[in-house]
């Protein structure tokens, strides 16, 4: 799956998309259709804590997932709209093969 990472309003460092990637390959084992994943990070300038923002779209055949997450870490965020997705992959997937 090709995973594009694109950091809003700051320089991303190579640990952070490393992860990104890794956690994004992960999805592939609950729907092997999945085509790319576009992921944003960005980082809102206000007082609160959880100021890391996590936007994931995912692309399929016939349809795109789209997740945003706000957290204290971009892990942490990322970690929930994987987590998100996969629940999203496996409806989908269940949906697909109730056709069959």
């Amino acid at each position: 799956m090709k995973v594009s990472v694109h950091a809003v309003n700051f320089t991303i460092d190579k640990k952070l998309v490393d992860f990104v990637q890794e956690r994004m390959d992960k999805l592939e084992k609950y729907y092997d259709k999945v085509v790319s994943a576009d992921v944003f990070l960005k980082v809102e300038k206000t007082s609160d804590k959880e100021n890391k923002i996590v936007e994931v779209k995912i692309n399929v055949p016939g349809d795109d997932f789209l997740v945003k997450k706000q957290c204290k870490t971009f892990e942490e965020a990322v970690e929930l709209s994987a987590e998100s997705l996969e629940r999203m992959l496996l409806k989908r997937k269940e949906k697909i093969s109730s056709h069959i």
